[in-house]
């Protein structure tokens, strides 16, 4: 898997730390709002492990209009700040937009991750002009920042899915986008109910076995407040608990808030998997 300029194991498990310059974020509030303040964001999630930060300047729910040049605005000249102090970290925008992602691939991005499924059909050409990766994601086609209402699907959500972030992934690959730089993900909650998205979770492992490494963004989403009847300040133990899962169904990127915490469960879960050996082993042996 290849993530821009940084190449990684096809078994490693990655996190992908969210970094939020918007007033109105659901989970932060608006914390990281202000430039030094997303940069203290970005300090903290490299020092407990992050290997990639996924900075984003327009939050998903509706809310106040935020127009490109105001998202090129909050996101590249803090793109182009991280890319100086970190080196070697991969850096990711999320944004829809075409135009956002040509900035803030010349600012020093290298992963366009792309909420929306799609919605700007020229974002895929701004990944291949830069060498850039891309996240292709399955949202039914909705529009960007609306909710779900009354969402259905005709046939197995599963096959929903896999057909739509398949056939975008083809699409960026046709494009000119580097097969090893495509990265697949469901999209929680995008597009979907929370039984769809409980059934994509116990069905990860089809994403999986396609081939195309997968993303998982579930954190402090609706499905874990609805299924455990939590706000969002108390869904951290249903979205580790989610992690879990997804890491033994074959995940490979995580999507989190906190990342501390979602680094021990994938160590845990590497560790059970045989894919790496614990820290240190004194039990019954001295």
């Amino acid at each position: 898997m290849r993530l821009g300029r940084h190449t990684f194991a096809d078994d490693a498990m990655l996190i992908m730390a969210i970094v939020n310059r918007t007033p109105d974020s659901f989970y932060d509030k608006g914390a990281t709002f202000a430039e030094d303040k997303a940069m203290e964001r970005v300090d903290l999630v490299v020092e407990q492990g992050a290997e990639i930060v996924d900075i984003g300047g327009v939050k998903a729910a509706p809310g106040g209009d935020v127009d490109a040049a105001e998202e090129i605005d909050r996101v590249a000249g803090l793109v182009a700040r991280v890319r100086t102090t970190y080196p070697d970290l991969v850096i990711s925008v999320d944004t829809w937009r075409a135009e956002v992602g040509e900035e803030a691939c010349r600012a020093g991005a290298d992963v366009l991750n792309d909420a929306w499924g799609g919605a700007d059909p020229a974002l895929v050409d701004v990944a291949a002009r830069h060498d850039a990766a891309i996240i292709c994601t399955h949202t039914g086609g909705v529009t960007p920042r609306t909710r779900p209402y009354r969402t259905g699907y005709e046939r197995d959500i599963m096959a929903e899915v896999l057909d739509g972030v398949l056939g975008y992934a083809e699409r960026a690959v046709a494009a000119g986008v580097a097969r090893e730089s495509v990265v697949i993900d469901p999209a929680h909650d995008f597009g979907k109910n929370t039984h769809h998205t409980l059934e994509i979770t116990r069905r990860l492992d089809e994403m999986f076995e396609t081939g195309w490494p997968v993303l998982v963004s579930l954190s402090n989403k609706d499905f874990v407040g609805e299924t455990l009847d939590r706000p969002v300040d108390q869904r951290l133990v249903g979205t580790l608990a989610t992690t879990a899962v997804s890491a033994w169904l074959g995940a490979r990127i995580y999507r989190v808030h906190e990342v501390a915490e979602t680094r021990q469960v994938l160590d845990m879960v590497a560790t059970l998997r045989g894919e790496r050996p614990p820290a240190r082993t004194m039990r019954g042996l001295a």
